[in-house]
């Protein structure tokens, strides 16, 4: 399998859910949200869909059959999302569970896709009785996988005794940059608002040469993270647009022109003139279900039918996506970012119901990615509206 080509398809839809995202829940309010994460769990779906389901499923991750899904699953999981600390790089956690109500049986052929292709522990539970405690358990397991940055994945009364198998996601991410900044020269200065207004934020700076390249009303920046022995190479973009009113504009051409990424990441060093980045704190959740049926995946929150290869039971035909949820944090400061994601999906019983030098002072509202850049696979994206506001 041609793993880069793949994660392009994946970046056109990350960037086409953040354009939807940032126009909906998250306009004018500072968002992070991982694509990796929401990919993993309609992924766990799909392997339990079939027929005009999985096809609406497929259609939208961009992938031709359940088997070219799970084998990039399975790639993605061993090459990109492996962690790096033993070999000097980012430290990267990834893991998949699955609680299943303890009286249906999970299907053989599905249970060994759960557990083989996507490494997910299989718990059994009581939801029928004790949903709230399930409830506590899935949060509990999200809070030690996230190193404690996201304690609530799940909402209080999300679950109850019809909920039937819940599918969930954590990824935790924690980078130095390859040059640290220097804390003694992080100084305040304006940054401006939207809405014309500015509040003041503490900026790192840098008179070091930078990898940085401008475009078409846009600058980006690329600051790299301290690499380790293998062959990934992490890397944070900031999507700076030249009016300080142009994010809403450049929001709408990342997550509409295909291959926008590709053609607006820079590739060398240059000298900087003024050069200022805010530091930053982010938490951000939404219910990504409302997200994807705007994006057009309906069905399988429809209760048609379409997840019929999960249990083992004739209780699978009327077996439904009620919710996904998704929380995610970043924090960029002077030696790094540390950055996180869980997404949960709850499954109801359906009750019959370039120049010389160029200036980066991102000094206003900004788009950001953290990407690996070997295979291109994006890991979180958001906006920076105000540094302040967490």
């Amino acid at each position: 399998m041609d793993v880069r080509e793949t994660v392009s398809n994946q970046t056109d839809v990350a960037l086409s859910l953040t354009k939807h995202l940032l126009q909906t829940h998250g306009k004018d309010s500072n968002v992070v949200f991982s694509p990796s994460s929401i990919h993993v769990v309609l992924s766990l779906i799909a392997a339990g869909s079939k027929g005009s389901t999985l096809d609406q499923l497929l259609s939208f991750l961009k992938f031709k059959s359940s088997d070219h899904l799970n084998s990039f699953a399975s790639e993605l999981v061993a090459v990109v999302l492996a962690d790096g600390t033993s070999a000097g790089g980012p430290r990267l956690s990834f893991a998949n569970g699955a609680w299943v109500e303890r009286s249906l049986p999970l299907k053989s052929s599905f249970q060994q896709v759960v557990e083989n292709t996507y490494k997910a522990t299989v718990n059994q539970v009581d939801f029928q009785t004790k949903a709230a405690e399930v409830t506590g358990v899935v949060n509990s397991w999200a809070e030690k996988e996230t190193n404690g940055l996201i304690k609530e994945v799940l909402p209080s009364g999300s679950v109850d005794s019809t909920t039937k198998l819940i599918f969930a996601n954590a990824l935790y991410f924690k980078g130095a940059w390859s040059e640290q900044f220097d804390a003694s020269k992080t100084k305040d200065n304006d940054f401006h608002l939207l809405n014309g207004s500015s509040v003041k934020v503490p900026f790192m700076t840098s008179k070091k040469k930078q990898v940085v390249g401008a475009y078409d009303g846009v600058k980006v920046l690329a600051l790299p993270y301290k690499q380790g022995e293998d062959r990934r190479r992490f890397s944070m973009y900031f999507f700076l647009p030249d009016a300080k009113d142009g994010l809403p504009a450049l929001v709408e051409k990342m997550g509409s022109e295909s291959g926008f990424l590709e053609r607006h990441l820079p590739r060398q060093q240059v000298e900087v003139g003024d050069f200022m980045i805010p530091k930053f704190k982010i938490s951000f959740g939404f219910e990504a279900s409302d997200t994807l049926k705007g994006l057009g995946l309906v069905l399988p929150f429809s209760g048609e039918g379409g997840l019929t290869e999960m249990v083992d039971s004739p209780v699978g035909q009327n077996l439904y996506v009620s919710d996904i949820y998704h929380k995610s944090f970043v924090e960029v400061n002077e030696e790094g970012t540390e950055a996180a994601a869980a997404s949960a999906a709850v499954i109801m019983l359906r009750s019959l119901r370039v120049s010389d030098k160029i200036d980066f002072v991102a000094d206003h509202p900004f788009l950001f990615l953290i990407r690996e850049n070997m295979t291109g696979m994006v890991l979180f994206s958001g906006q920076v509206v105000n540094p302040l506001a967490s």
